[in-house]
Formats: C-alpha cells, sequence, structure tokens
C-alpha cells in the first residue's frame, strides 16, 4: 500500500559555552567543525523551509502518485513484475479483489507504476480508480488463448465478426459504479497486430474483443492515458450511463488495423466525449445501439451524447459516425469543434433497411475538414446484416440533422446525403458553410431523397432539394423536388 512517511527529528544539539573554545584548540577539531557545517547545510538545504522561506528544493527521483481514494496500493505490493515478460494477470486480479472489499470506505485505487506490465484480461470493481504513472505500459497479451470467451452482446445477437461467442477485452467491467481510469498519461497498449494479421489470414474462430469494454454500469470516468492497438475496437462503453471521456490520446495504425474504431459509444445515455486526440484504423467515434433485429429488440438508445473539441484521423472510415448498427435508436447527439483531417469522411451517418428505429435530433457545430475525400454523408444502404431473420422492411426514421459552421479545405466531395424512397431523410438544415473544394466537376453538393433547407449564403452551390432561406429566415427559394437524385459515387 502506498504510504506518507513522515522525516523523524533532528535529535543534534550544540551547546556554544561548552564547545567553541575547544573546537579550536586542534587541527582535527576544526576539520570536524567544517564537516559538521557542510553537513547541517546539506541537511537543511534539502528541507522544504528555513526559517519560514521556501527555498529551492532538489530534484527528486521518484514522482508522488495523487490519492483518489481513502486507501491506495501498488501494483507490486502483489508481486507484479514491469519487465514486459512477466505475465501479471493474478496480480492484477489480486488488486481488484483488495479494492472488491473496500465499497463501503470509498473504494480504492490501483497505481500502476513506471514499467511494462504485461497481462491477460482482467475485470475492474465498483468505487475502484486505475492509475497509471507517466511511463506505465499495461501491455495486453496477445495469444488468444489468454484471453476468455464471453456470449454475444444482447443486441447485436452475434459475435460481431463470427457466430456464436466472443473475446472479451483486455480490461473489462460489468455492472459497476463509479470505475475512473486515469493517469499522468500512461499507455494501455492491446498489441493487437498478431489479431489483425490473424483475422486477415481468417484464422481466428470468434469476435476480436475490445481493448476496454465497460456494459451496464453508470458514473464512469476515462482521462489522462493513451490507448492504442486494440485487437478490435478501442473502447466500449456497452449500455452505460453519465459516462465522461476526456483528454485521452487514441492510436492505431491507419492501415491494416481493422475495426479498430476509437470510442464506439453503444446504447449509452448521458455521456460526454471531449478534449482528445484518435488517429486510428476504423471510425474515430462510432455511436451505436444495437443490430437489426436483436437492436429492436433490446430496445436501448443512444441519447443525450455531446462530443466537443477533439481532433481525429481515419483514412479507412470516418472521423465521426452514427451507425450502422442503431436498432436501438440513437437522438440527442452534438457535435462541435471538431476537426477532421487527412481523412477519407469527416462526419458521417450510415444505417439501411432492418435496421429500424431512428436518428433524430443530431447537431453538427463548428466542424473542420481539411484534406478529406468526403465532407457529410447520410448513407441509407449499408446493407451489412448479422443474419437472415432481420425485417427488410424495418426501416429507420432520420430526421432533424443540422449542420452550423463548417468550415474546411482540400474537400473532393462537400456533401453527399443519399436517402431512399424507403428512407427518406427529413428536416436537414444548413447554415454557414464554406468548403473549399479540390474537385471541379458539378456533382460537388449530392442529394437523394433529401428535405430541409439552406439558410444564408453557403459554398459550394446547394443541391435543389432543399429550400432556401435568408439569413431573416424568409424563404427565397422552394425546393426543386425532395427526391431528386444527384449521387455520383464515382468522385
Amino acid at each position: 500500500m502506498v504510504e506518507t512517511l513522515t522525516p523523524s527529528p533532528s535529535i543534534w544539539r550544540l551547546n556554544p559555552r561548552r564547545s567553541i573554545p575547544t573546537l579550536f584548540t586542534s587541527y582535527k577539531t576544526l576539520f570536524a567543525l567544517l564537516w559538521i557545517v557542510v553537513f547541517t547545510s546539506i541537511f537543511v538545504w534539502n528541507r522544504n523551509f528555513v526559517d519560514g522561506f521556501l527555498i529551492f528544493r532538489r530534484p527528486v527521483t521518484a514522482r508522488s502518485l495523487p490519492r483518489f481514494r481513502p486507501v491506495a496500493f501498488n501494483l507490486t505490493d502483489f508481486g507484479a513484475v514491469g519487465d514486459g515478460v512477466t505475465v501479471n494477470t493474478l496480480a492484477f486480479e489480486k488488486a481488484v479483489f483488495m479494492i472488491s472489499k473496500l465499497g463501503k470506505s470509498g473504494g480504492g485505487q490501483l497505481n500502476v507504476p513506471a514499467g511494462k506490465w504485461l497481462t491477460g484480461p482482467f475485470n475492474l470493481t465498483s468505487h475502484m480508480t486505475l492509475f497509471l504513472d507517466e511511463d506505465a505500459v499495461i501491455l495486453g497479451v496477445d495469444d488468444e488463448t489468454y484471453w476468455p470467451l464471453m456470449p454475444p452482446l444482447p443486441s447485436y445477437g452475434y459475435g460481431r465478426e463470427h457466430p456464436g461467442p466472443r473475446y472479451g477485452s483486455l480490461i473489462h467491467g460489468q455492472n459497476l459504479r463509479d470505475v475512473v481510469i486515469t493517469g499522468n498519461n500512461g499507455t494501455i497498449d492491446g498489441q493487437g497486430q498478431r489479431w489483425w494479421k490473424r483475422y486477415r489470414q481468417k484464422l481466428l474462430n470468434n469476435t476480436r474483443g475490445p481493448l476496454v469494454q465497460i456494459m451496464y454500469s453508470s458514473d464512469i470516468v476515462i482521462s489522462n492515458i493513451t490507448l492504442r492497438n486494440p485487437p478490435f475496437w478501442t473502447l466500449h462503453p456497452y449500455d452505460c450511463k453519465n459516462v465522461t471521456i476526456r483528454n485521452m490520446t487514441i492510436l492505431a495504425p491507419l492501415f491494416e488495423a481493422p475495426n479498430t474504431d476509437g470510442i464506439d459509444p453503444d446504447s449509452c445515455e448521458d455521456m460526454l466525449i471531449e478534449d482528445s486526440y484518435i488517429s486510428v484504423g476504423d471510425d474515430a467515434i462510432a455511436i451505436k445501439s444495437g443490430w437489426d433485429q436483436y437492436g429492436i429488440a433490446y430496445g436501448r438508445p443512444s441519447k443525450n451524447i455531446l462530443i466537443r473539441n477533439l481532433v481525429v484521423r481515419s483514412m479507412v472510415s470516418a472521423g465521426i459516425s452514427i451507425g450502422s448498427e442503431m436498432s436501438g435508436g440513437v437522438s440527442n447527439v452534438t457535435v462541435e469543434n471538431v476537426l477532421v483531417w487527412n481523412s477519407r469522411r469527416a462526419v458521417r451517418i450510415k444505417t439501411a433497411a432492418g435496421r429500424g428505429a431512428y436518428i433524430r435530433d443530431i447537431k453538427y457545430k463548428n466542424i473542420t475538414f481539411e484534406n478529406v475525400r468526403v465532407g457529410i454523408i447520410i448513407k441509407t444502404d449499408y446493407n451489412e446484416h448479422p443474419d437472415a431473420g432481420f425485417d427488410p422492411k424495418a426501416f429507420p426514421e432520420i430526421r432533424d440533422i443540422s449542420y452550423t459552421s463548417i468550415h474546411g479545405e482540400g474537400v473532393r466531395v462537400p456533401v453527399r446525403i443519399h436517402g431512399s424512397a424507403d428512407i427518406p431523410v427529413r428536416n436537414v438544415t444548413f447554415r454557414d458553410m464554406s468548403v473549399g473544394i479540390t474537385y471541379k466537376k458539378k456533382h460537388i453538393f449530392q442529394c437523394a431523397y433529401v428535405s430541409g433547407r439552406v439558410i444564408g449564403s453557403i459554398f459550394p452551390k446547394p443541391c435543389e432539394n432543399l429550400d432556401l432561406y435568408d439569413e431573416q429566415g424568409t424563404l427565397v427559394k422552394k425546393s426543386v423536388s425532395e427526391n431528386a437524385s444527384d449521387i455520383d459515387y464515382d468522385i
């Protein structure tokens, strides 16, 4: 356990009347006096105060870790070895078990000091803080035989890549309350390279697991750490409430790291994601709520989500996505102050027949695109299904989507909204948009089966499916047709 040690008081006493006359009687005595003076000076210099005045501290060799719980432990207290070779799963499990007994007194904190701490998957407990020091790295064992199998998620009914069970996550928690994962920017590394290779070679019989997955839980804070190289999705809050994710760095290779989403809020409510950098091999953020008939039956929406102050990058997929698995519904989402750079797509909504439910009340504000292929996308034919049991007539509703203060440069197609006769996109609003384009052909603002409005002047010229209003809200021009199709997937 981390303890605070109090220095014992000095026991030295000098009597000037007795010592001064005799100290100068010999060379040896004078030399001894000089050593006492030097030693005392060093001793005083190492103290924080002299006669009430603060003086310079000497550099310390070890960081004092903050304590957020009444009781704090070090991982080494449980026999862990941070050499990157020793498997420390048992040490993590012992520490979590010890903390699980402290819930009534405020919980406990597990400090992971500097080092490379190799481990298989382990579970968290309620009223726990996992704290990673600056040079601490939790490394996931890359041998799948260490990873337990779990049932499919109930709102998916299917292990996202294979029928049957799925691998668990490296750090996992279920039915928890009051959990914090934080640190001095320590790292959790899933060592996903072997997983990605075996997936591409079709050598895995079960769906890969996320790096961090918290399920059926509330009051979760994840902050000030780096997550990298997950086997599958990186951070997956599932059916959780009151989740805060901030000051994160999430990294995976931009190519040949399949399905390495950054953050996947899934059937979550009351969530904040802010002040982070995400560069990964799939969607940086993808809001989900279940897959086809399984998600419809489970019926847990994702709602009340605020995403702000991010820099994101995705060369394979999109910066911020909603869907495609959204069969429990998605509503009341705000995405603001986001830069998407050097990416294939910027902000995207994706769904399909069979999903059911709705995507509504979505607001994008102050979004900047820099060198992206397609800026804004709504796609309604993302036809990927768990099995043949989905209802092809379960059409999702998409409505009340607004885009305000959208700017950027180096964009090939600023807008592509592809509704359909069965899944029209209703009440879309554009206001204050100026996006520099790199492709000079006609079809750069593309629409099909879309209704809505443009307020004020925007660049590039909007499609004719949208009504035009001036800045005062007066109708200037009525749309020609909501159903006109102007989609060109060749650009």
